[in-house]
């Protein structure tokens, strides 16, 4: 495994600046996600939104991506491709966004309900949204790495729905991807302990049917095989001694404080 990186209390407030500017993106998002909003137009929002405060979009041009978002609509697990499709009443999607700011990226992700869903896709992205919640709680200086996947699969798993293996988070910084890799689902212990300093991203995706995907012929957008709808949510964190600390919190910073629940 390579070096864990460590961030500085100076670090950590750079890459929360850019976490704000995603959960400010995502605050303007819940206003105007409707039917009839074509993917491509919450692209167009939210590039232009990055651009006018500063930050660049670093999800554009990562190894190859084309667009400053991922929007992942229903069965799309994650790496959707915005574009010509209408959102529907009923629908779900989710928007992905990384911002680097002077350097320091953040990232963070939400699903939206569009419209009047149904009662079992409510329950699914509620199931999503207590799934990186839990994972979050368990994530403390001295905890094992692998005591967050563990506390989000029990979570889901009490809800009657999986977690997809497939994609984990990971640490960030300078880098997008930077070590440790963060498991969403049960793991074997990897003797790594969160210390004070890492800031990891942790981004469960939950699902209603199989676990399994495949890739579309863009090679990036991610399906489920058997089209069952995925949700999924994620945040930055910053592991404290004070515990976890939000640094994509949507909770406005005048209101309320940033280690409030997600």
């Amino acid at each position: 495994m390579k070096t864990v990186g460590y961030k500085s209390t100076d670090e950590i407030k750079k890459i929360k600046r850019a976490g704000q500017i995603i959960a400010a993106c995502h605050r303007e998002l819940q206003k105007k996600l409707a039917a009839g909003m074509k993917t491509m137009d919450i692209e167009r929002f939210v590039a232009a939104y990055l651009a006018k405060r500063g930050a660049v979009a670093a999800q554009k041009g990562f190894k190859g991506y084309p667009f400053a978002s991922c929007v992942s609509v229903n069965e799309v697990a994650c790496h959707g491709f915005p574009g010509s499709y209408e959102l529907k009443n009923g629908d779900i999607v989710t928007v992905d966004i990384v911002a680097d700011v002077g350097g320091w990226k953040a990232d963070g992700a939400w699903t939206y309900m569009i419209g009047d869903v149904k009662p079992e896709t409510r329950k699914l992205v509620r199931s999503a949204k207590a799934a990186l919640r839990a994972g979050i709680q368990a994530a403390h200086v001295g905890s094992e790495l692998s005591d967050i996947g563990y506390a989000i699969e029990r979570r889901v798993e009490a809800d009657g729905f999986k977690v997809v293996p497939s994609f984990a988070g990971h640490g960030i910084g300078k880098e997008l991807h930077e070590e440790p890799q963060v498991l969403h689902t049960r793991s074997q212990t990897t003797g790594i302990k969160l210390q004070e300093g890492m800031v990891i991203t942790i981004e469960p995706i939950v699902t209603a049917g199989a676990t399994e995907l495949y890739i579309a012929h863009d090679g990036w957008t991610a399906r489920t095989i058997d089209h069952a709808l995925t949700a999924q949510f994620e945040h930055t964190i910053a592991i404290t001694k004070q515990g976890p600390l939000l640094l994509t919190s949507l909770a406005a910073p005048s209101k309320r404080s940033s280690k409030a629940k997600p």
